[in-house]
């Protein structure tokens, strides 16, 4: 196995960069076993408020199963999930999003044959909100997000990128500390990955802490501040894009020697 533990300098960079900013989100030795295989084998990662954080990794690396352990939807045969300080290893994913941790899935999560307005307000209705405070709240959404134009409009008549932002807005009702967007850029028009790009940066502005996984390696690394690459159910690099485009381990287990931005 090939590890490469990221050199001090890029480790203090980063910490130099965070400065002042509390950690939300940190992974201890996460270990996940199918089969007798361990396909996760003592992760540990870590976000930031106000930090776009990327899992990267090829297919069967283990990322997808490390962040399906972060969410809740898997449990792991060990290790520790410390969200805000609190661990919630065994909490399953209602007292997660309790306590702020948000979830984007790659599957379409909205109500196609109900408006864009709806779609939101579906939302606001299951919380203790005054009816004013929910409308606020929904014309707050919609503006944020460039939607407001297409309120009335029904889920199904949408765009990719228009679809995407729907469900980004929804994700954001309960205004969450942590985002996690999985294959957030799947499904979207090329025209129109450049704006969902700018809104998970608009978020990081905002103070929200968000960690990604996404096959675009290209769309994902030009957002991020800092990137784990997972390899065999290992963390076998880290750091910032411009690091982890000129590490030759990158490179040889998943970029490729002709990678370019």
């Amino acid at each position: 196995m090939i590890t490469a533990p990221p050199p001090a300098s890029e480790s203090a960079s980063r910490a130099t960069s965070s400065e002042g900013h509390a950690e939300v989100l940190l992974t201890d030795d996460l270990v996940k076993i199918y089969s007798g295989r361990a396909v996760v084998n003592g992760i540990k990662l870590s976000v930031r408020q106000g930090e776009i954080v990327g899992l990267l990794g090829k297919n069967g690396a283990g990322k997808t199963t490390t962040f399906y352990m972060i969410v809740g939807l898997v449990r792991p045969n060990s290790g520790r999930v410390v969200f805000s300080g609190t661990d919630v290893t065994d909490y399953p994913m209602y007292k997660r999003a309790r306590l702020g941790m948000g979830y984007l899935p790659q599957e379409e999560s909205i109500f196609r044959k109900m408006t864009v307005e709806q779609n939101i307000m579906a939302i606001l209705e299951t919380m203790s909100l005054s009816k004013q405070e929910r409308r606020h709240r929904c014309d707050e959404l919609l503006h944020q997000f460039g939607i407001d134009r297409i309120a009335k409009n029904t889920a199904l008549t949408l765009s990719g990128g228009e679809k995407r932002r729907l469900t980004i807005a929804r994700s954001l009702v309960t205004r969450p500390k942590l985002l996690m967007l999985d294959e957030p850029f799947s499904g979207v028009d090329p025209i129109a990955v450049y704006d969902v790009q700018q809104l998970v940066v608009n978020l990081r502005k905002s103070g929200l802490a968000i960690l990604i996984t996404d096959h675009n390696v290209r769309e994902t690394l030009s957002i991020v501040d800092h990137a784990y690459l997972i390899d065999e159910g290992r963390v076998v690099s880290e750091g910032t894009k411009d690091f982890l485009i000129n590490d030759p381990i990158s490179r040889q287990l998943y970029l490729g020697e002709r990678f370019q931005m």
